[in-house]
């Protein structure tokens, strides 16, 4: 395993690389409503980011069992958990939910950061499942601090979401990042505190949780690339990327222009 410390220089350039991505998030939630395509989402990030210097990081990720990621933006609706490919044939409706996950690479660094957006008037229960989400995310990052270990993370996550009743996918996890979009270590969404990766100052990891309303279990579709439940009920995923210091990490992706707009 080869774990890559960053320098302040370093930690600066992926803080543009992840406010871009952040910005490129919020203005997709101006638009993302009943009757829009996924497929119009990805249109509009991949301008957002190209305008802005960067390149879409997703556009052709390669596929070690498939083809190559077709596009900028993965979205995932209802029961896709991630890796949702977007096309004009999806159309959101009133009471969906996706997923958005983006990523960019600016000036050799990349930014990555993920966020489950209500589409029109969504259930309360499902609305729960995205606070909880949410919430295990920031609990996450608390414990991201230098001299704990990655199942701190894990753990937390793990514990928040099982307690409210909810499952947490095993098959997909968080990840180190840089100049690489995954780098070690990887972040699972469960573990046991203590164990794991001890954590420096200088690492950058994404963290994301993915949280099922049912089972856990989830299955790759035929396109090689979407991830969705088995038991066909939601999921809902959040992401961000931080720097781990001594003391408190620093979240470098943001959810601010998000939430100017929309509130779960």
């Amino acid at each position: 395993m080869a774990i890559y410390l960053k320098t302040e220089e370093e930690i600066s350039l992926m803080r543009a690389a992840n406010r871009l991505v952040g910005s490129t998030l919020g203005e997709l939630a101006k638009i993302i409503k009943p009757g829009v395509s996924t497929g119009e989402l990805n249109r509009v990030a991949e301008e957002f980011i190209r305008d802005h210097g960067a390149e879409p990081t997703f556009l052709g990720f390669p596929n070690p069992s498939g083809p190559a990621f077709p596009a900028s933006i993965c979205c995932s609706v209802n029961e896709c958990v991630v890796h949702g490919v977007p096309s004009d044939d999806q159309i959101l409706k009133d009471g969906d939910i996706v997923s958005v996950d983006c990523g960019t690479l600016l000036n050799g660094y990349n930014g990555d950061s993920a966020y489950t957006f209500p589409v029109g008037e969504i259930s309360d229960e499902v609305r729960q499942l995205l606070r909880t989400t949410r919430e295990s995310l920031y609990l996450g990052i608390e414990k991201a601090v230098h001299g704990g270990h990655v199942g701190d993370i894990g753990a937390t996550v793990q514990d928040y979401c099982e307690a409210h009743g909810y499952g947490v996918v095993r098959e997909l996890c968080g990840h180190g990042i840089g100049r690489s979009m995954h780098e070690d270590p990887q972040v699972p969404n469960y573990g046991k505190h203590g164990n794991g990766t001890k954590l420096k100052a200088g690492m950058c990891i994404a963290i994301e949780p993915m949280i099922t309303m049912g089972n856990r279990a989830v299955w790759m579709m035929p396109d090689k690339w979407s991830i969705c439940t088995r038991d066909g009920k939601p999921a809902a995923h959040y992401e961000h990327t931080i720097a781990i210091y001594k003391g408190k990490a620093e979240i470098l992706s943001s959810f601010e222009e998000i939430e100017e707009i929309i509130k779960i």
